[in-house]
Parts: structure tokens; sequence; C-alpha cells
């Protein structure tokens, strides 16, 4: 039987560096049995390259500005907005000019072993991208071809 979770500010997990952006993990799916929940940020122009996985994932923006590009469509979110992708969604985001923040969710385990597996193999100044995506592909996540 899981118990309940509870985190604190003072007990929060370090946040992982993945690639210009931290994570800070607040529950994983190994502690809810389920889904995993996310406290991201990042600077101006951060953020992950198109891509699409086998779970559901949610957004919720608490500062800044974040655009994101959901299939062929491309909106400005900010605070207050909400974005639900259901699983195998095309998408990308990337912070407004004063950098953002939002809170994530997963609908299931997952992510958060990819973020820390990020975090220890790929140096967050210089990416290795062979190596980001071989990390990505053992996690289920498909990253689109550049354009041309």
């Amino acid at each position: 039987m899981r118990k309940p979770l509870v985190v604190v500010p003072a007990d929060r997990p370090r946040p992982l560096g993945v690639v210009g952006e931290h994570i800070t993990v607040l529950a994983s799916g190994a502690e809810t049995g389920s889904y995993e929940v996310f406290h991201q940020s990042g600077p101006a122009g951060s953020g992950p390259p198109p891509h699409a996985h086998d779970w559901d994932e949610a957004f919720y923006v608490t500062r800044g500005s974040i655009r994101f590009g959901i299939g062929d469509q491309e909106l400005t979110a900010t605070p207050g907005t909400f974005v639900h992708l259901p699983a195998g969604t095309m998408h990308w985001f990337r912070f407004g000019p004063d950098g953002g923040e939002m809170v994530s969710l997963t609908s299931r385990e997952g992510a958060s072993r990819m973020f820390a597996e990020f975090d220890r193999e790929i140096a967050p100044d210089r990416p290795d991208l062979g190596k980001l995506m071989e990390i990505a592909g053992r996690h289920g996540l498909t990253v689109a071809p550049p354009p041309g």
C-alpha cells in the first residue's frame, strides 16, 4: 500500500538539468502508482524540439509566457493557461522572453526516469544530440526530424 505524498518546498528534490530547462520531480510514478507531476522552469528560448510520446501530458503555466507548438498550430500560453496533449501528439514549447514556469503532469510513469537520465548523461551547455536521441528513444519519445 502506497503512502500519501506531501512535498514541501524544503524537501523538494534538486531540479534536474534537461538541456536548458530545470525540471523538479514533485511526484514520480513510482510514488503515485500512475501519474507524474513536475515543476518546469527555463530561461528565454529554452525548451524541447518537436516530439511525441505514448503518454498524455498536461501543462499549467504559472509565470511568464510559453510558446507551444501543437501539431501545425502555435499558441502563446500565459499564467493560468492549461494545455492538455493526448498521447501521440507532436508538440514543442519555448519559454518566452523573460523565461517562465509551469506545472506539468503525465498520465503514467516514465518521464521522471527519462529526465533523470538526461540530467546524468547530457551536458547542459553542450548537449550531445546523438546521446539525447538515444536516451529519448529508450523511453518511447520520438523526436521529429528537422525541417527540410
